[in-house]
């Protein structure tokens, strides 16, 4: 079953925000007439013993007024700021590794209300060669991430494992064959309107040659992992509406759970 995360943190914001608010409306004035009157009866001020008795309230309220900042916090970073994601397949390597835990830009392509994602402000629009995740189309619940190769308006063309980008092949260099596990594996490194980037292409598998033409307000996406992804090739276009943000850099590689989580391998995503 695929939880929607964001739709759960919505709502458990929204509740512990109403138990906040039922605190601070109804029930902080009665706890604030209680102790005033328990220091007159008193003749002064109340041990603090005393005091964390009267403030003290049911479970379920001390629960709600104390998350709710934080849960409240996390959802506006997570929403407008910055959200983490973990690298659960090999698509996209040689550029992100599986295990990799990333670091995405939510505001990069626009502020977005969260659950519905509608865009109400725009900032900046997708650019060849960026890392996005996004919404898989069939199925959004699920987070997808691609390198961006077809804007709208564009024609792409992929011919014997070649890319070409409205009829222009796409500089494509050679960097290795990788020994000896995978023989047949070979490392390019491919430019895409100035982003170079490593590939990899197993020459065993068959190439999928065809040619799409990317409709308005959507892209072509397309993995680094040419010969092993599951991208724009196969299932079509992704929507603009579906975009979730630009991916930047990876902060942790943590492959298994029994594995020690590497640091050292943090670095800036191209």
């Amino acid at each position: 079953m695929d939880f929607d995360f964001a739709l759960i943190l919505v709502v458990l914001t929204f509740l512990s925000g109403l138990i906040w608010l039922y605190d601070r409306v109804l029930l902080a004035p009665k706890r604030s007439a209680r102790v005033k009157a328990a220091q007159i009866q008193a003749g002064g001020e109340l041990p603090t013993q005393a005091l964390a008795e009267l403030n003290r309230e049911s479970g379920w309220i001390d629960t709600g007024r104390s998350v709710f900042p934080v849960l409240l916090l996390v959802l506006l970073l997570r929403s407008f700021l910055v959200e983490p994601f973990q690298i659960p397949s090999g698509s996209m390597l040689p550029t992100l590794k599986v295990g990799d835990f990333i670091l995405v830009n939510k505001f990069h392509y626009g502020l977005r209300l969260p659950v519905l994602n509608t865009k109400f402000v725009s900032v900046h629009v997708p650019e060849r060669g960026d890392v996005v995740v996004f919404k898989y189309p069939k199925q959004p619940a699920i987070n997808y991430i691609k390198r961006v190769v077809g804007l709208p308006g564009d024609t792409v063309r992929y011919q014997d494992k070649t890319l070409y980008i409205n009829g222009v092949e796409q500089d494509k260099t050679l960097l290795a064959q990788l020994p000896p596990s995978r023989p047949q594996r070979m490392v390019f490194e491919e430019v895409l309107d100035g982003v170079d980037h490593q590939i990899f292409n197993d020459l065993p598998r068959p190439a999928l040659n065809n040619e799409w033409v990317v409709p308005a307000g959507h892209y072509f996406m397309m993995g680094d992992n040419r010969d092993n992804s599951n991208d724009s090739r196969y299932w079509g276009f992704v929507p603009d509406e579906l975009l979730v943000g630009k991916a930047f850099a990876v902060w942790m590689h943590w492959p298994t759970f029994f594995s020690i989580p590497q640091f050292s391998d943090s670095r800036l995503i191209q």
